[in-house]
């Protein structure tokens, strides 16, 4: 079995959703198959959250009449027949009552607000279920508030996911193709919750790793992982084969077509994951595994801003035994993670991508040691590649091409697949197509 997760672009249209039908049944094979809600719906959803939380209900109301214009428009496009139609109207009815009740709830709530977010996925998971029936399918619906589930700290387990699925799956035994949604889940208090912005790859890895299927796909709009980001840099290649390791440093330091937490769950139980281009589904796309690429030494380069530096200076000066620990103790205090850090006798620099306890943070670091004012609006670079103790010269090409840009931070030496660059934000894309040029042949 196979697990095919397609985003919200791939079924943001109705011919969109058709053409995702026709790869699912193209394919022999049972799978599950993953969606994201329509392309828009998150945000649209999450605006009339907002609206709700100020109070202004007629706002919110105004919003979700247009939304329910734009699904009822959706569903005449996409099916074809009077029964298909009347199905498609109906399931419109339901969760956009659903809404309507949820709007009413004053004071709105963290609560309805998750619940109100999750809609997107019940609307198009229920769409394209009823859309497959309608042609004919063998098909089934599972609702992953029924097995998906995280801790207090919004991480999934991955024992009751595992064991939840699996009952489900025996359940539905004769079905070819089963759909399910992304991105949301039910937490400790059996609320529902999600897996943040993006989730929706987490799901399909988590299922994926669950059932130890034989392929993850992860479908979106673009030709699998490009060596650079093809938005900024101007000549730019899938990168065919990425290992693990790689595919995950990428994933975490900005790559866009993947979330960052997708490869744990797949890596766990040794799932190739395939990215895949519903716009050219012949196309190769990029595969990962934990085959290392032969010969290849610098695979490509991601970028993550909003990045803040903090500089960290023990006033203890010599001999600051403990002063790390003190430093760590209160990032995790405060659930901040540190991206990239550099140490000297007594100081320490440190950068963050959540600057929400960036305050308090200082305020604590302030009781025993000096701070420096922090650099706001700073960028990471990853270079990432397979760079082994006993290789050569890969610190010298990086640095080298970019011999023109005022780097602030460089990490090299943790990991053997990660080389961390911090520059001010403003030189990024300089940055990026230097490096680009100088590390990547091209042929002309």
């Amino acid at each position: 079995m196979q697990v095919w997760k397609f985003g919200g672009t791939s079924v943001g249209k109705p011919e969109r959703m058709k053409s995702i039908r026709d790869l699912v049944t193209a394919d022999p094979g049972r799978k599950i198959v993953v969606l994201s809600a329509l392309s828009g719906s998150t945000n649209a959803l999450l605006e009339i959250g907002s609206a709700l939380k100020e109070g202004d209900t007629s706002r919110a109301n105004q919003l979700i009449d247009e939304l329910r214009a734009h699904y009822s428009a959706f569903v005449d496009d996409l099916f074809e027949t009077p029964k298909g139609l009347d199905r498609g109207q109906q399931i419109i009815s339901t969760e956009f009552n659903v809404i309507a009740n949820l709007a009413t709830y004053q004071p709105f709530t963290i609560k309805q607000d998750k619940e109100l977010v999750a809609e997107g996925e019940i609307l198009s998971t229920q769409l394209f279920t009823a859309y497959m029936m309608e042609k004919g399918d063998s098909v089934t619906l599972i609702h992953a508030l029924d097995f998906m589930k995280i801790d207090e700290d919004g991480e999934p387990v991955f024992d009751e996911i595992e064991s939840g699925l699996k009952k489900i799956l025996e359940e539905k035994a004769t079905a070819q193709i089963i759909v399910t949604q992304g991105f949301i889940c039910r937490n400790p208090e059996g609320n529902i919750d999600n897996l943040k912005r993006g989730g929706s790859d987490y799901t399909a890895s988590l299922l994926g790793g669950a059932i130890t299927a034989e392929e993850i796909q992860i479908w979106t709009d673009i030709d699998g992982m490009h060596n650079n980001d093809p938005r900024v840099v101007k000549r730019t290649f899938p990168v065919r084969n990425l290992t693990f390791e790689e595919a995950a440093e990428l994933a975490y330091f900005g790559a866009k077509i993947l979330h960052p937490s997708t490869i744990t769950p797949a890596k766990l139980r040794g799932v190739p994951v395939r990215l895949k281009n519903t716009m050219e589904p012949s196309a190769v796309g990029t595969l990962i595994s934990a085959n290392t690429s032969a010969g290849t030494e610098i695979t490509a380069i991601a970028a993550k801003d909003n990045i803040t530096a903090i500089y960290i200076h023990s006033t203890r000066m010599l001999n600051a035994y403990g002063f790390l620990k003190k430093v760590f103790d209160i990032f995790e205090k405060y659930k901040t993670p540190v991206d990239m850090i550099t140490t000297s006798e007594v100081s320490v620099a440190v950068t963050i991508d959540n600057s929400e306890h960036l305050e308090s943070i200082s305020a604590e670091l302030s009781q025993f040691a000096e701070l420096e004012e922090h650099d706001r609006n700073q960028t990471i670079i990853c270079v990432v590649g397979q760079f082994f103790a006993d290789k050569s010269g890969i610190a010298i090409r990086i640095l080298e091409a970019l011999r023109d840009i005022p780097v602030r931070m460089i990490s090299y030496g943790a990991s053997e697949h990660n080389v961390s660059i911090l520059v001010d934000t403003k030189h990024k894309n300089m940055a990026l197509e230097a490096l680009n040029e100088g590390l990547f042949t091209f042929e002309d």
